[in-house]
């Protein structure tokens, strides 16, 4: 049996793994078979991580964590989650393999999916010209001519905030009025460089190697039409992954985790959540990771708290630092 289990191998995952690791409590880190590392491993360059002047790329960032993590001691085990039981002292995790392992805690720190439009080329342009993170990419559209989908409050900040980099954003809706806060709304129509496309999908992204322009439908008379632009950032939501733990952990109204305050502890003893699955406002690297500080640190006072016998019956892996 292990102390720490952590599910799930973004920033989150990882710096709870190093954190949780330097305190010698040996966890186990189930990252995916085919994800792991994260939505940083479809990212380009990633400027807004502290600590690199020049930026750096995505999956070397995962990869630097991961090997941090291991540095420490952390197990790392590449497979899928399926089942969690998560009430009493000891909970189980079961994985795709069909191995069960138990624990004394479990940090859940799986993320969240940005919504895609489902078109054949948003794949395949992702990190080149196709977005979900204004925030992270809006740096590289100085001067350019980029368009937002969406039409809630994600979308008018997206918008508004690539207004800083951009010279015209276009803000497609599929609609003719917004679901976003009339103040988010005001703030995006006095904006002299937004510009609406009412009654509007997104039919094609077009582009060999960046995204050069899109292809839209009028969803009141069927007419097509072609925008030229460099940027495609799509602001549509994101659904925080949390079909493992439904009926187990409480969730908030927006889908999220819900923790108690500013901590990483749930409504089951032992049981802590980190990241994206909490966090419906911020989803950066940086923030994800100051989370999984919170949630190693939150297991480890759990961990201390608990009876000697207890403690003892859990497994100990030889620490390789």
């Amino acid at each position: 049996m292990r102390q720490v289990i952590i599910v799930g191998s973004g920033p989150a995952g990882y710096t709870a793994a190093i954190y949780a690791a330097r305190a010698n409590l040996h966890p186990l880190l189930i990252a995916s078979s085919v994800e792991a590392g994260g939505e940083l491993m479809k990212t380009t360059e990633v400027e807004n991580y502290p600590g690199f002047a020049d930026g750096i790329q995505g999956p070397e960032l995962m990869m630097a964590m991961q090997a941090q993590a291991e540095r420490f001691g952390t197990e790392i085990v590449l497979d899928d989650v399926t089942n969690l039981e998560l009430d009493g002292e000891v909970k189980r995790v079961t994985l795709g393999n069909g191995d069960v392992h138990e624990a004394l805690t479990v940090i859940f720190a799986t993320g969240s999916a940005y919504r895609k439009l489902g078109l054949a080329d948003e794949e395949r342009l992702s990190g080149h010209g196709v977005s979900w993170c204004a925030t992270c990419d809006g740096f590289f559209f100085r001067q350019k001519t980029i368009a937002v989908v969406g039409g809630g409050d994600s979308a008018m900040e997206e918008a508004t905030f690539l207004t800083r980099f951009a010279e015209k954003v276009y803000v497609v809706h599929r609609k003719d009025s917004l679901r976003a806060s009339k103040a988010m709304q005001d703030r995006a129509f006095n904006d002299p460089k937004i510009e609406f496309l009412w009654n509007k999908e997104v039919a094609h992204i077009y582009g060999d190697d960046l995204v050069t322009g899109i292809g839209v439908v009028d969803t009141v008379d069927g007419t097509e039409s072609t925008i030229d632009l460099s940027g495609l950032f799509i602001a549509i939501g994101a659904d925080p992954r949390t079909h493992l733990v439904h009926g187990q952990l409480d969730l908030n109204a927006d889908g999220t985790i819900a923790v108690d305050g500013r901590s990483s502890r749930t409504n089951i003893a032992g049981v802590f959540a980190a990241g994206d699955v909490i966090d419906p406002t911020y989803r950066q690297a940086v923030t994800a990771a100051g989370s999984g500080t919170v949630a190693a640190l939150d297991a480890e006072h759990y961990l201390a708290a608990l009876p000697k016998e207890l403690l003892a019956s859990a497994e100990s892996q030889p620490a390789t630092v």
